[in-house]
């Protein structure tokens, strides 16, 4: 990439593979920590062409087309996360075969995962922490199967913390589709969610804030001891835990 240093909204940066990159400012306001930038051709097509894949900082390799292949769900079907909803890397197509026959409906949302998710929590005061927003949709056959759900006594089960995240926002705000910025810490009322299939999280983060609201932080602490003492692996191709919300539905 070319230099950076003293670039101003308006300027155009001039990258290795031929295209060009015109800074708009910074995001989401004129002092946050990301950028914002338009570019000579379309996004999508300029990643597919020189990008690589946006593997975590802790799986130190280089890239690869196995990992294009392997850091990626079985029923993806719209770009624009930042990463893999890690907990849906559990589910192939052979496991939601077996849950389909055993009556396991199955409904998809959309959330497109930002660079927030791996800011790890810096404040004291949680209520001081800023989550960078995330756009997401509630198809309305999603919207119309966990209605039914719940009307037959039902439990609704969220494939991760991006699923959660979606849900409760839509529950919270009535709109189908939109920006979120919710951050769900110990105490938070859930009104969608009951049970959440999710892997084992880094320290300090929003996420691991996340799963012990929904199952009580001490029930979690005890069984990230146990994870540590028998040596669970964590984080993205790691083990995974299925935890019930806490208290009355």
């Amino acid at each position: 990439m070319a230099e950076t240093r003293g670039v101003t909204p308006g300027g155009v940066l001039r990258m290795d593979g031929g295209f060009t990159a015109t800074l708009l400012g910074r995001w989401p306001d004129a002092d946050g920590p990301l950028f914002r930038f338009a570019f000579s051709d379309e996004p999508h097509a300029l990643m597919t062409r020189h990008g690589h894949v946006p593997l975590p900082p802790y799986i130190t390799h280089e890239d690869s087309a196995e990992d294009e292949r392997r850091y990626q769900t079985v029923f993806a079907a719209r770009p624009g996360a930042v990463a893999a909803p890690t907990a849906s890397l559990h589910f192939d197509q052979g496991v939601l075969d077996a849950l389909a026959a055993r009556g396991v409906e199955r409904a998809t949302v959309t959330l497109h995962v930002g660079a927030g998710t791996f800011q790890p929590v810096k404040t004291e005061d949680l209520a001081q922490h800023r989550m960078h927003s995330e756009w997401y949709e509630v198809p309305a056959a999603t919207q119309a199967a966990i209605k039914a759900a719940r009307q037959r006594g039902g439990r609704i089960v969220a494939a991760g913390t991006t699923t959660v995240r979606t849900l409760e926002s839509w529950a919270r705000s009535g709109q189908a589709s939109g920006d979120t910025d919710i951050f769900i810490t110990p105490g938070f009322d859930f009104r969608v969610v009951d049970l959440l299939v999710t892997n084992f999280h880094l320290p300090k983060s929003t996420l691991l804030m996340l799963v012990s609201a929904l199952a009580g932080h001490e029930k979690v602490m005890g069984l990230y001891r146990h994870a540590i003492a028998q040596r669970y692996r964590f984080f993205s191709y790691g083990d995974a835990m299925l935890l019930r919300r806490a208290g009355p539905r």
